[in-house]
């Protein structure tokens, strides 16, 4: 019997020790994305589970399918759970606060991709570098009309990151005679279709629309095409089918292409760096790229 009693002993020890090592060798890391119905983001997905594998992390992924409300519990649910760290896309870049401000007091580092978080204590923010990106939309758009014309964006309020794609296309087209005559919101392509017609409507002599993502650009697209506009659409993104919209579209010609495969990558090779006790960086940049067609 004590012979039983020990050799119980040693099993519970040996086998605490195992999952003591793995829990050490796979740290358990939520990521939250905004959405999974985009192109970029099942590529940053993909992305962030290839990296996952790549650094030996146990990797769980929720999606909040754009509802602040979801994301809130979703990572109020990791914090509960004791996690390692959390990724995170925000769906509202000043609505995340809260929890962000609970995952701070639990110990846990947050790293945010693609998207940013306001007023929230951040290792590190690993993104396109879509200020960028928009000054490089810009650009295109001012040797598109040769520095004179009107221009409408869709925009996504409460994003920084779309926020920063509008700021740079604005400074690049600030000292030409090229005007923003509207911008209208377009989270969806069928959303962003509705407003491009509607500022098409409105401003008719409309010479070009500057888009945020690809399904923002192929929705602006099929405006163009309802309106029977004179208008041109440049994007962001540069997934597949943005790819491929710009090679079959006439009126469709640019767009500022990310690599989501690598900002995934990235965002998990900082996350083991950091839980390993080395230096990382406050952002990783990515250099986006212009693609105007084969």
């Amino acid at each position: 019997m004590k012979n039983l009693k020990r050799f119980t002993a040693i099993a519970v020890a040996l086998a605490s020790a195992s999952f003591n090592l793995y829990a050490k060798d796979e740290p358990v890391v939520c990521a939250s994305l905004l959405t999974q119905s985009h192109p970029f983001y099942i590529a940053l997905g993909n992305g962030l589970k290839e990296g996952a594998k790549l650094q030996h992390i146990n990797l769980k992924v929720s999606v909040a399918n754009q509802d602040l409300a979801k994301q809130i519990n979703d990572i109020e649910d990791c914090i509960t759970k004791n996690v390692d760290a959390i990724v995170i896309s925000p769906v509202d870049s000043k609505g995340i606060r809260g929890p962000l401000k609970k995952a701070e007091r639990a110990n846990i580092p947050v790293i945010t991709v693609d998207i940013g978080a306001e007023n929230s204590k951040i290792v590190s923010h690993i993104a396109t570098d879509n200020y960028g990106g928009g000054v490089v939309a810009g650009k295109l758009a001012v040797k598109q009309l040769a520095g004179k014309g009107q221009v409408v964006m869709l925009s996504y309020p409460g994003i920084s990151s779309v926020e920063a794609r509008l700021q740079g296309f604005r400074d690049a087209v600030a000292d030409t005679d090229i005007k923003i005559v509207a911008v209208q919101p377009g989270k969806t392509r069928e959303e962003s279709m509705t407003s491009t017609i509607n500022m098409l409507q409105a401003n008719p002599d409309t010479d070009l629309i500057f888009a945020f993502g690809d399904d923002m650009m192929i929705g602006a697209g099929l405006a163009v095409t309802k309106q029977k506009s004179k208008a041109v659409v440049i994007g962001f993104d540069g997934m597949p089918e943005g790819i491929k919209a710009v090679d079959e579209n006439d009126h469709i010609i640019g767009v500022v292409k990310q690599d989501a495969d690598a900002m995934g990558k990235t965002a998990m090779k900082v996350v083991a760096d950091y839980l390993n006790g080395k230096e990382v960086k406050s952002e990783y940049p990515i250099v986006p790229v212009l693609y105007t067609g084969k």
